[in-house]
């Protein structure tokens, strides 16, 4: 396995490569969850890239970046056990100075997790753009569990003809239920077992999709209001929201009929550790089908 510390490091190990080429984009504090990203490139494509930069483009005033665990030699050795070809781990800043020029996410990027933290996606799309320019995948892989960033990344390559295939990974969860995250060693053993409220209530939903959308996301309301009311449970709930997937705009639970593939997407802070997680459920009786294209409003609304 090649490390390269810089852009020239990364062109050198690049060179001459033939077959295709996979992407995985990560900022270090590596899991399990980046070793089945990493293993799904390495059964897909010829030549499997890694890389681990804590963008700093994409954390608001008063965010973690400062305190964002940094573990460069356990996360090559995970890459390396995962079989990657090439790791893009830059000693310094990707951007020096920091670039005038940036992508917008647009209206996509500023609901849920974009009103949360606003910016916050403008940031993404800039990194992974200048990243994919400088890897030149054929496929980028990336997880399911930031719904929002997914969907906002898929845009960008289709709406500027980037050209790269782009492939999500289903949540790896740990055995408990809870989505794998770098943000959960933040976690007491006490708030780990609150935060698995995200994932009861995602099953919850999952459960209930069958009745429709609004029994669906009720069934997830009522799970976490159930946990953020226990005593001292110090569980503070952002969304608890059911989309259209390609869209990012809320269900139109009116539409009684409305069935299909959608995705509930839940965002909380349990203590001062914010968690997102979501599950892509089927809704409604597939045999009455009105597609949720058909009822959910544009992302600009």
């Amino acid at each position: 396995m090649i490390v390269a510390r810089d852009r020239e490091q990364l062109a050198a190990a690049l060179f001459g490569q033939s077959g295709r080429r996979g992407v995985v984009m990560t900022m270090g504090a590596l899991h399990d969850g980046h070793a089945t990203l990493m293993r799904a490139a390495r059964s897909a494509v010829d030549h499997v890239v890694a890389t681990i930069f804590v963008n700093p483009l994409q954390f608001g005033p008063g965010e973690d970046f400062d305190r964002y665990p940094r573990t460069l030699d356990a996360d090559l050795a995970l890459c390396e056990a995962a079989g990657v070809d090439v790791v893009f781990a830059p000693s310094g800043p990707v951007h020096d100075p920091l670039p005038l020029v940036r992508v917008s996410a647009g209206p996509l990027g500023t609901r849920f997790e974009g009103a949360a933290r606003p910016g916050h996606f403008d940031g993404v799309l800039t990194i992974v753009a200048t990243l994919l320019n400088l890897v030149r995948p054929d496929v980028a892989f990336f997880g399911q569990k930031d719904a929002q960033q997914l969907a906002c990344i898929r845009r960008m390559v289709a709406d500027l003809a980037m050209g790269v295939e782009i492939v999500g990974v289903p949540t790896v969860r740990e055995a408990d239920g809870l989505a794998r995250s770098s943000r959960n060693r933040y976690l007491t053993p006490e708030q780990h077992t609150t935060a698995l409220a995200l994932s009861r209530a995602l099953f919850a939903a999952r459960d209930a999709a069958p009745q429709g959308a609004a029994a669906a996301r009720s069934a997830a309301e009522r799970v976490l209001a159930d946990a953020a009311a226990q005593p001292g449970a110090g569980l503070a709930v952002d969304y608890c929201a059911l989309l259209d997937e390609p869209t990012f705009a809320e269900v139109d639970e009116a539409v009684g009929a409305a069935t299909g593939p959608a995705v509930l997407c839940v965002a909380a802070r349990v203590g001062s550790t914010r968690l997102i997680d979501n599950l892509p459920l089927v809704l409604g009786d597939p045999s009455s089908a009105v597609p949720l294209s058909a009822t959910a409003p544009s992302p600009a609304r």
